[in-house]
Order: C-alpha cells, then structure tokens, then sequence
C-alpha cells in the first residue's frame, strides 16, 4: 500500500521525479498509457473542489481507471459510521481512493490503515501534498529549474504554505521567506524543521510579519485565498490583519522581474489585485492547468508496477 498522504512521506528523488513528470504532461498531447486499466477509483472530497477533485477525476479516466464520486452527503459517515469501518468497505471494493476532508491528516491515514488502499491526501488541514507538487512543476515549468530560487509566500500560514515549504526544501540554494500576518503563521516546529533542513542543502526558509521589510530578489510572489477551505478565523477583526498583505501592482513593483502565482480559487480584492491575477506576470493559470499534470505524475507514480 503506497499512497500519497504527505510530501514528508515520500523520499526526495522519487518526490522530484513526480514533479518532472508533472511538468512534462502538459506538453506531451498524446494519450497515456492505461496503468489503471481495469480499477476503480473513489474520489471523496468531503469540502468543496474545482481544480483539484477535476484534476484527479479526469486523471484517473485518462489513465483508464472508473471513478465512483462521492460528495460530503453521500457516506454513512453522516449517520454516525465510523472511518475505520467506512475504510473497510472502500479496501473490499475499490483499488484506491483521493480524499479531501480538511480535517486532521491522521483520519486519512486511519482510512488508509482499515482499508489497505493506496490514499491520495487531496487536502488536509494540515497540508496540502498534491498543491506542493503543482506548484513546485508549474515553478520547473515556467523556470527551468527550481533549485536557486527566490520565493516569496505573502497571506496565511496554511496547508499550501506548509505543502510548499515542504517541498521547496527538497531542492538546493532555495530562498523561501513567508510574509505572514501576526497569530496566522506557520507552526514554529515546521518552520525550523524547514530551516534546519535548508542549511543543509543551502537553502533559507524565513517568516516575517512585515511584508514591507521583505529584503530578498523574488523570482516568484506567491499568494493564496485568505480564507482557507474548511476553517474558520479566530478573530472577527481578521480581514484587518491580512489587509496589509493584499497583493497590488505596488507590491509586484517591487520585485519587477517575479512571477505571479495563486492556487485558486481567487478573491480579487482581498488577497490580490485582479490586475496582477489577471496580468501578463501571472502564472497562475497556468499553475491551475498542472493540478491536472500533478494528478496524472502522481496517479502514474502510486501504480507504477501495475500492468
């Protein structure tokens, strides 16, 4: 049983071949091989989903699999079931499953456990493992490489800054500074894990909660939606707090040759601009189209020995 739960779970070459593989499927128009010819997929996605549940449902049927959905309502889960026993069900009719529940990742182990079946992490509350390897292609993609570059992370510490962290820290001579706001950062036992894992590898990881004394050339100006699916804020006065990390065409001024990037979905407004989501430095459609690419590398990677 191999699944994809958490970036930490999956050693560093196989980790930067997915994402070379990633970065390639967008570019090659022929179809794929059928490694899931004759299995059966269950998508589960217990919050809401555009990109990432399309990605791994178009993935799995382009790779030949069948795929039964499953929406927040559809499970016994609801009438009290608990997930050992819905595990159960799923390993004695189903060959896999891509779970999003933005609850604790240990429930998708658990499922992974009871039901003997490789498990796709498609969001967890605390990580997001198939948007890191998204992110680290789109980055390869559009760069070239991803070792010696300058990343700038701007808005909440949140299961797409640690997926992005995290695998940022697999390559070499990378700088990584989160500007986040104050009580909305990263764990701290993350972050130095991050940083002592960067010295290393001759990496920096750095959070700040002054995006004005950001002193770094960015390559790229990541930024996210300031309400992440599936949680709440603790405090009602949280918009003010991330105001001052609202991206504009003033912020993108200051790094003039970086790259925009958003995982989506977007609120122009809030958290960006719509001239910078929509402009000629963003990427982020692009980033968009390789959560398909991800699917593919990740799926191909989970059945690599099937015939």
């Amino acid at each position: 049983m191999v699944g994809f739960l958490s970036l930490d779970d999956v050693d560093t070459e196989d980790l930067h071949g997915i994402v070379e593989r990633s970065a390639g499927v967008l570019d090659r128009p022929e179809p794929l091989e059928q490694r899931l010819s004759g299995k059966v997929l269950g998508v589960y996605f217990a919050k809401t989903s555009t990109r990432t549940r399309t990605a791994f449902t178009s993935a799995a049927l382009r790779l030949g699999a069948s795929v039964i959905p499953y929406g927040p309502n559809d499970l016994q889960l609801n009438t009290g079931e608990s997930l050992h026993d819905t595990g159960r069900m799923f390993g004695a009719m189903l060959d896999g499953l891509v779970m999003r529940t933005a609850g604790p990742l240990e429930d998708m182990r658990l499922v992974a456990h009871s039901s003997g079946l490789p498990v796709v992490n498609a969001m967890a509350a605390q990580e997001h493992p198939t948007q890191g390897v998204c992110d680290a292609a789109s980055m390869l993609r559009h760069f070239g490489q991803v070792d010696g570059l300058s990343v700038l992370y701007v808005g909440e510490g949140n299961n797409t800054a640690v997926a992005l962290g995290k695998i940022l820290s697999t390559y070499r001579g990378v700088t990584v500074v989160f500007a986040t706001p104050k009580g909305y950062g990263l764990d701290a036992a993350l972050l130095g894990s991050l940083q002592e894992k960067g010295a290393a590898s001759g990496s920096r990881f750095h959070e700040t909660h002054d995006l004005d004394a950001v002193d770094i050339t960015a390559d790229v100006v990541y930024t996210t939606r300031w309400q992440t699916t599936g949680t709440a804020k603790p405090s009602a006065d949280w918009r003010e707090d991330f105001r001052p990390f609202h991206v504009d065409d003033e912020v993108m001024a200051r790094w003039p040759n970086a790259v925009f990037m958003h995982d989506l979905p977007a609120h122009r407004g809030d958290e960006v601009k719509g001239s910078v989501l929509d402009g000629d430095r963003s990427i982020a459609w692009e980033q968009a189209r390789m959560k398909y690419g991800s699917a593919v590398a990740i799926l191909q990677w989970i059945y690599r020995d099937a015939r």
